[in-house]
């Protein structure tokens, strides 16, 4: 069975929605989501949209396969209040960090509790839901199993809540980095692509030099030295693992229940004992 909100946040939304929707409609919404019954479903800011697939019956006289427009608004924060949190972690440099790491911080609720605020639901005070099937419940299945999908879009991408409360990932960054704190983080995170320089063949060229004699005495003796060699230091990165922490905690490509980052520094110690060990 697939299985939902294997991140802290995820289980964050699932337990919101636990303490106001009905258990059997959850268990049903659970089945739709994993079942393919959700057609599509799109993101605009707060709203959420969605095409589900119904099922037939009968004995409510319904011969042919329905589908319904399912709807989820989440409650926006306004403008006022978004600078407000958004001073209150430009204070942190724990936030920043992870954030601008494309990371969910998890404290990151403290930012918001100061404004009297949450980034992630509590109550059913905070989604506005509409299905147009029959079902006189709100939330129906239909609108369960919408949920349990975005569910598993937070698992991925956490800044996806962000986006769900109004600001996007993009917008969020942009105005973290235009704090100093944000701005110098910024900096030190942001790696920068080599230039290109351009060359008029792909193959090295020989190149004559004169030619030297030497005696014998000379070649035998070694009289004439080689140059010392160049010790070169390699420059140590601002940020240690850097192309791995960009990654999040559930990238795309990682379909165990373990986090990435997680599994990736438990790998690196392992080896970094293993060398201890052999020398």
């Amino acid at each position: 069975m697939t299985q939902f909100s294997r991140t802290w946040w995820g289980q964050r939304f699932i337990q919101a929605l636990e303490q106001f929707t009905d258990t059997g409609r959850l268990s049903r919404g659970r089945s739709y989501a994993t079942n393919g019954r959700i057609i599509n479903y799109k993101i605009d800011r707060s709203t959420v949209q969605a095409r589900v697939r119904g099922s037939i019956n009968p004995y409510f006289g319904v011969f042919e396969e329905p589908t319904y427009k399912t709807s989820i608004i989440l409650r926006s924060i306004n403008a006022r209040d978004w600078s407000k949190v958004i001073q209150n972690i430009a204070s942190r440099a724990d936030l920043l960090t992870k954030l601008l790491m494309n990371e969910m911080p998890d404290t990151i609720e403290d930012a918001f509790i100061e404004q009297g605020l949450h980034l992630l639901p509590h109550s059913a005070r905070d989604f506005e839901t509409d299905c147009s099937c029959p079902d006189y419940a709100n939330p129906c299945k239909h609108i369960a199993g919408v949920y349990y999908l975005l569910a598993s879009a937070l698992d991925k991408d956490p800044f996806l809540m962000f986006t769900l409360r109004g600001l996007p990932r993009e917008e969020l960054q942009a105005e973290l980095a235009k704090t100093p704190l944000g701005a110098t983080l910024a900096s030190a995170l942001t790696t920068s692509e080599p230039k290109v320089q351009p060359v008029a063949s792909y193959y090295t060229h020989p190149t004559t030099q004169p030619q030297q004699i030497a005696s014998h005495k000379e070649f035998w003796t070694g009289a004439t030295r080689l140059p010392a060699p160049q010790q070169t230091v390699a420059a140590q990165p601002a940020v240690s693992a850097l192309l791995i922490k960009k990654q999040g905690d559930y990238p795309a490509f990682w379909h165990k229940n373990a986090s990435f980052i997680g599994t990736m520094e438990e790998f690196y110690e392992r080896v970094r004992t293993k060398n201890k060990q052999m020398k």
